[in-house]
């Protein structure tokens, strides 16, 4: 019972070479730039003249730090 309560939490950092903290740093960090991405979209949506490629910016650079990691099968 231990051992699966364990396998759920460290199966996927495990598949991108990551420990439990590592992964917990990553993905927090990744949430964060979504936050701010959202905000400056949504400020940009009420005075359009701000922020005009920020959420695009951030987006596409979270896009290229997650699709550039190697996984692997387990």
């Amino acid at each position: 019972m231990l051992a699966n309560a364990r396998d759920l939490f460290l199966s996927h950092p495990r598949s991108v070479d990551e420990s439990y903290f590592e992964h917990l740093a990553f993905a927090a960090r990744f949430a964060g730039l979504l936050v701010a991405a959202a905000g400056a979209a949504l400020v940009h949506a009420i005075l359009p003249f701000m922020f005009e490629r920020t959420a695009s910016r951030i987006v596409a650079k979270l896009y290229a730090r997650t699709h550039n990691r190697v996984v692997s099968a387990d």
